[in-house]
């Protein structure tokens, strides 16, 4: 891919037009419901594009196209593999982009079109091929989607941070764009049933529905693009470094709490949109199943949208700790009887999901607010700005987690002697159920009990931005969290961007490089890049032979092997990057003392 660097930044009049303020706001103020419509609306047609992908494509490639289930649990995990190492890629590309229009637009701009061709085509296979036969399509079009759907998603979700900083009109911002996603859910989750009615057959009904929703995705994303500029302020700040961005992301306590959470709760979260299809048809087992699944994502996701509002109303009341733990209880709640359902359980399915559908609002908008909370905190100490890097991380965090909770279901079901559109052996349906119900509800207890660490409440965040401006005053700040003085960046007794040079390493690989010579810590690092290539190359010859003949089928130790060769990936290309700063620094030496004093401003933020 070119450079970021597309062209210099504009520099912006001190005193930005009327219609360029009113594009973000500060503290205290709030921004404009134009400006909120333009962000969110995007989002309807994006997630109503993501969904199908979790709840449809699936029992489409695997019923109506005949390949077995093995293949597309690795189809799903070489994507979705792939698609959480971009992550981190983009979120440093967009941070330190520098155009005319910012470092946001024009990634959304290139990549919001790109992904809908690529979903068009992803739902639109030839009518002459299937079985094996199609694994080739599936797992091109699939790639090619999530890699483009990182291009807008990872800018797109660092504009709306950026666009306020207060606590609570924050919180605003995203229920609106979540609004947005509900309703793209509803319409992803329900329309694909009304497209296939009306045009009769899968190929054609699928084919409309990703032509329609792929066009709006790039019409919305266009407008967004001419009506919302970017701060100034922000895009014009220095570029962060990719690992010691990510090193610093990992010193952030409530940040590391967040992902923590989000790791357990990623797989809670993607079971139920793959299973639906294969709970209420082999499971309930009713007449009209594809009906009853539309009726039962309908309800899900239309509950959900009723009561967002009252959520919204709530969370200015009572903060957004309290309510995003009652909610996750609730959802709880809802697997765990889910998987008491059987067959014939229809109406008491339905009860459960509207419950379900219910909790479900706070935890779409408010994760995302609270996301911003913990970028703040980070700024009182990095002095930046770096929203898409942390989005970037967690998303890495969900994506890849969410890549065994899609991809190990179907292989465990293909194991199990799964057949497709025949009655399912006992094993099977307990197997449905216990997918569908057990494993969310208890991925779910574990990330709520994490969650519940959470430090920040809206108090803590009011003394957080005080902070910040204590710096730009060039005074001393106090983190509200620990009560411990935090100077300003430029006032730690080390040059700012030693500071940052120096978190490409470790603290421990520092102590040992003043102990036994810098060159230690070059070794170092060649040692790891050389043994991630090593994992990634025997995980590759693995997979190698399911992947060079297609009859050879695919269990779940292929998807897992893929998952593991992935990340393995991901960290040669860390590594590598650690290998070029250490050649720097044995070629231009830090003095020891200044290393030594990096080490306790580490400490003094770790702790």
């Amino acid at each position: 891919m070119a450079s970021p660097e597309f062209a210099p930044a504009s520099d912006p009049a001190s005193a930005p037009d009327e219609a360029t303020s009113a594009t973000f706001a500060e503290v205290g103020e709030k921004l404009p419901i134009s400006i909120k419509l333009a962000y969110g609306m995007p989002n309807f047609a994006g997630v109503a594009m993501v969904i199908p992908l979790g709840i449809h494509m699936n029992i489409f490639y695997s019923d109506t196209l005949l390949v077995p289930l093995g293949y597309i649990g690795l189809a799903i995990a070489l994507a979705r593999g792939l698609d959480a190492l971009t992550d981190p890629l983009m979120g440093w590309l967009t941070d330190r982009t520098k155009t005319r229009w910012g470092r946001r637009i024009p990634w959304m701009f290139v990549g919001a079109p790109l992904c809908a061709v690529a979903f068009f085509f992803l739902f639109s296979p030839p009518r002459g091929i299937h079985g094996i036969d199609a694994v080739p399509w599936l797992v091109s079009f699939y790639m090619i989607y999530y890699v483009t759907h990182t291009m807008y998603v990872i800018p797109h979700y660092g504009l709306g941070v950026e666009l306020t900083q207060d606590y609570r009109e924050r919180s605003s911002v995203f229920a609106w764009q979540e609004g947005f996603t509900l309703l793209g859910t509803l319409c992803g989750a329900t329309l694909p049933y009304v497209a296939l009615s009306l045009a009769g057959d899968p190929y054609s009904g699928y084919s409309a529905f990703a032509g329609i929703f792929g066009g709006l995705l790039a019409l919305l994303y266009f407008w967004q693009c001419y009506k919302i500029k970017e701060r100034p302020e922000f895009y014009q700040q220095k570029p962060n470094p990719i690992v010691p961005g990510l090193r610093r992301v990992m010193r952030n306590r409530p940040a590391m709490i967040l992902l923590a959470s989000y790791f357990m709760g990623a797989v809670a979260g993607a079971i139920p949109g793959l299973m639906t299809p294969y709970f209420v048809k082999y499971v309930l087992m009713p007449e009209n199943p594809d009906q009853i699944i539309a009726v039962y994502l309908a309800t899900y996701f239309a509950a959900a949208v009723v009561t967002m509002p009252l959520w919204l109303l709530a969370s200015r009341r009572f903060g957004k700790k309290p309510l995003l733990i009652i909610s996750r209880m609730m959802g709880i709640s809802a697997s765990l009887m889910l998987f008491t359902m059987g067959e014939g359980d229809v109406l008491p399915s339905l009860l459960v999901l509207l419950w379900g559908g219910c909790a479900l609002a706070p935890g779409i908008f408010l994760n995302q607010s609270i996301q911003g909370d913990v970028i703040d905190y980070d700024q009182l100490y990095s002095g930046r700005r770096r929203e898409a890097q942390y989005g970037s991380a967690w998303s890495f965090v969900t994506k890849f987690t969410a890549v065994p909770s899609a991809a190990v279901p179907l292989a465990v079901l293909g194991s199990l002697g799964y057949v497709a559109n025949q009655p399912q052996d006992e094993s099977v349906v307990f197997a449905i159920r216990a997918i569908y119900g057990l494993a969310p509800a208890s991925m779910g207890v574990l990330s709520l009990l994490a969650f519940m660490l959470f430090p920040i409440d809206e108090k803590a965040h009011g003394q957080v931005l005080e902070g910040i401006e204590r710096h730009k005053r060039g005074e001393s700040a106090v983190d509200p969290l620990t009560g411990k003085p935090v100077p300003p960046p430029n006032q730690r007794g080390i040059d700012e961007e030693t500071g940052w040079f120096l978190d490409h390493f470790s603290p421990r690989e520092l102590l040992r490089g003043v102990e036994s010579g810098l060159a230690s810590i070059s070794n170092r690092a060649v040692l790891k890049t050389v043994a991630c290539l090593g994992g990634a190359a025997a995980m590759a010859m693995m997979v190698q032979p399911v992947l060079a003949d297609l009859s050879v089928k695919p269990g779940i130790w292929t998807s897992l092997q893929v998952v593991a060769g992935g990340v393995c990936l991901g960290f040669v290309g860390f590594h590598a990057v650690r290998v070029r700063a250490a050649r720097q620094l044995v070629a231009n030496p830090i003095a020891a003392t200044v290393i030594r004093r990096h080490l306790e401003i580490t400490r003094t933020i770790r702790s």
